[in-house]
């Protein structure tokens, strides 16, 4: 499907907070490339990231498109207006195409591209675009977007100096179905558990039946599915691919390799941990999330907001929510900050470490509604191992009072981090 039109700003959309550094960024650079999980709002979004503006739009998820981008790249790119490519990962060597044209005319804002392929897609860019465009990740609707708000957690503020920071304090209500409901538009923006797990079940056949193609074949979906189950029900654990080739009865070659496509086509991610060793020997294994706390509940068999709250996976899940929130603040900032966990071989442990500003901030995540000043001990760990570099710590918790609760450490209510 080609189109070339003017886009109507009549549509309803709900804000994004990546909007406003993707309009910046086709302000200077010639390629912008957004990737992120299928249904995450890509193609919504450019959209509306072009209101009134002519546009060449190219979905490869057409196969007359793709066919012809494949056999004749130049005639299709070389347009008077910005040229949109959706889902470009299916024919990863138009980028060379891409190139060439840019080399001729370096205007800002000449190509959008998107993909849902995040790692296959920036090899190729890598290797053709190097020094030509500027990349995203669009991650599924935080809990401000949901909101109709279009941001993110207040994290600038937070992770600035959060005794200056003044805002309600607001708690996360109705915390299980928030989790359960997840925040692909999809899934999210409907009603009723029915119509989001039928939803799910949709999202999660079409990416074994036809998005996996895109970067690799699987011999056996089955095998593949069994895994994500396993992945899923670990949601929040330092990955160990010995544990999940037993329980899914793969070898370990398998497990590492569809892990990879998981974390290839955005579906997990894989947190780091912190690096910086100086008195205390770390723990380095990264721990595994994925790119939407519904998607989680959905794969490891949860089938309700009250059977969650029964799992054993709801602290999990909110860890997982916040990762997120922190990922989608990040995106818009440069340089992007590394986010990380910490934990030491004697099991003392910070749940998230953000690295911004020349700072580490440890943030610690509870459900509870009372921090108690147990509950900010390893915050105080972390600070005392990392000195003047790590001035505060966070506790996050599910009440409503933002405080210093210790010395260095401030309680933030989670509705205020995340924004609502």
């Amino acid at each position: 499907m080609i189109i070339i039109h003017v886009m109507s700003t009549s549509q309803k959309l709900l804000p994004r907070s990546i909007a406003p550094a993707i309009r910046a960024a086709m302000r200077t650079m010639p390629v912008v490339v957004v990737t992120g999980a299928r249904q995450t709002g890509k193609s919504t979004l450019v959209h509306h990231l072009l209101p009134g503006a002519r546009m060449r739009y190219l979905t490869l998820d057409d196969y007359d498109t793709l066919d012809r981008i494949r056999r004749e790249p130049a005639a299709l790119l070389q347009a008077r207006w910005p040229v949109v490519i959706d889902e470009v990962q299916r024919a990863p060597g138009v980028l060379v195409a891409v190139k060439r044209e840019v080399d001729r005319g370096r205007r800002p804002g000449r190509f959008l591209l998107t993909g849902s392929a995040n790692l296959a897609l920036l090899k190729s860019v890598s290797e053709s675009l190097a020094g030509r465009a500027a990349y995203f990740d669009l991650h599924p609707l935080t809990v401000s977007e949901i909101a109709g708000h279009g941001g993110t957690g207040p994290w600038e503020q937070l992770l600035s100096d959060p005794g200056r920071f003044k805002a309600p304090g607001r708690h996360l209500d109705d915390l299980p179905n928030r989790l359960f409901r997840g925040g692909f538009p999809g899934a999210a923006l409907v009603r009723g558990d029915a119509h989001r797990r039928l939803w799910l079940d949709g999202y999660v056949r079409t990416y074994l039946e036809r998005d996996l193609r895109d970067v690799s074949s699987v011999a056996d979906l089955a095998d593949f599915r069994r895994l994500m189950r396993m992945a899923a029900l670990r949601t929040g654990a330092m990955v160990n691919q010995t544990e999940l080739s037993r329980d899914a009865g793969l070898l370990q070659p398998t497990v590492h390799r569809y892990l990879n496509l998981l974390e290839a086509t955005c579906l997990i991610h894989r947190v780091p941990g912190f690096a910086v060793n100086r008195t205390k020997r770390l723990i380095r294994t990264p721990r595994l999330f994925w790119c939407d706390t519904g998607l989680a509940s959905h794969l490891a068999g949860v089938e309700s907001p009250l059977e969650l709250r029964g799992s054993g996976m709801g602290g999990f899940l909110l860890e997982n929510l916040v990762l997120l929130d922190l990922l989608a603040w990040s995106e818009a900032r440069t340089p992007r900050p590394a986010i990380c966990y910490w934990r030491t071989a004697t099991g003392e442990e910070v749940d998230f470490v953000v690295e911004t500003a020349g700072k580490v901030i440890p943030i610690e995540i509870k459900t509870s509604q009372k921090p108690s000043l147990h509950d900010a001990r390893h915050l105080q760990t972390f600070m005392s191992e990392y000195g003047n570099s790590s001035p505060f710590g966070l506790l996050l918790h599910n009440g409503t009072e933002l405080e210093r609760i210790a010395e260095r450490v401030w309680a933030v209510p989670l509705g205020t981090a995340l924004g609502l």
